[in-house]
């Protein structure tokens, strides 16, 4: 026996099986029956065993090596056409399922509303999504362990950049707000108001606190961070408890809570001198060059609409 089954014998095989007869077979495939009569005599060469009953005038009938071989070749052609069919849709850059890491703001408040109108499972595709810090995201894209990353940036000369192993589209900016607890009676808070409080931002070199003095320096001030973090839901939460004033992005605070003061906890924007420059950051997908499916492409473009919003 061959170590690999000569396919055009079986495609012969089973149509004999399916259409009854030589004749028949030989029609369907447009063949002459002597053909056909010597691909199934060449198979059961090559098997050591009879596969068909042959009696003149009459029906074929399977022996029971030919139904194991017949059931064995339809799973095998079965087999192929989905692998034809997959390794098609990889061509087409279809997938699966697509790895996106993203920061945990975007996770919270950006993907719910965008994976429903992506709704993945519904196209056989699955999205798993991993939440991850930019600065851990990056190997893991250079790595193919994530097809797709939602990565921030404060200042341009920061990381993410563009290079050999990364592609980057830029998703837009979303705002950042300065906030504090909120004030009896509902008095507004001007930034001169804050200058002696305790303030919360990133780690003492992160990309956010260097903004921050960047930020300052321009207006000629010096806030005082007593709280270091890179936790912004713990931020947030000294901020309300009125400990501390803070920039936190726009999409991690409930669109009720950032317009002047509004009661049960929440934080009130502070009002800036007028001409301050805005605060933001920029939101970009990472990728490697030339491997982002088409699905992906959707999810970045959905994005890019929900981050507008939010900067609305």
């Amino acid at each position: 026996m061959k170590d690999q089954p000569d396919l055009k014998l079986l495609s012969t095989f089973l149509a004999v099986v399916e259409h009854g007869s030589m004749a028949a077979a030989a029609a369907a495939l447009g063949y002459v029956p002597s053909a056909v009569s010597q691909h199934v005599a060449a198979l059961e060469r090559d098997l050591g065993v009879e596969l068909l009953v042959r009696r003149p005038g009459s029906r074929l009938i399977l022996t029971s090596a030919g139904r194991a071989l017949a059931r064995a070749a339809a799973d095998l052609f079965e087999a192929t056409a989905r692998f034809r069919d997959a390794a098609d849709g990889i061509a087409r850059r279809e997938v699966a399922e697509l790895r996106v890491g993203a920061y945990p703001s975007a996770v919270s408040h950006l993907f719910p509303g965008v994976l429903s109108a992506l709704r993945p499972r519904e196209r056989g595709v699955r999205v798993r999504l991993i939440i991850v810090e930019t600065h851990a995201g990056l190997p893991r894209v250079r790595s193919g362990d994530l097809d797709l990353l939602i990565a921030y940036r404060y200042l341009p000369e920061d990381p993410p950049v563009a290079s050999a192993e990364l592609a980057l589209t830029s998703l837009g900016h979303e705002p950042l707000v300065l906030v504090a607890g909120p004030q009896p009676g509902g008095r507004p808070l001007a930034l001169e108001d804050c200058l002696d409080r305790e303030w919360t931002s990133g780690l003492a070199h992160s990309p956010d606190r260097r903004l921050l003095h960047r930020w300052a320096g321009e207006l000629g001030i010096a806030p005082e961070v007593t709280l270091e973090t890179e936790d912004l839901h713990s931020m947030l939460a000294m901020i309300r408890a009125g400990l501390a004033v803070g920039w936190i992005p726009a999409g991690l605070i409930d669109a009720s809570l950032t317009e002047g003061e509004r009661g049960g906890g929440g934080v009130q924007r502070v009002v800036l001198p007028p001409g301050s420059a805005p605060m933001r950051r920029e939101v970009l997908a990472v990728s490697r060059p030339g491997t982002r499916p088409p699905i992906a492409d959707e999810l970045v473009a959905l994005l890019t609409r929900a981050l507008r919003d939010v900067g609305a």
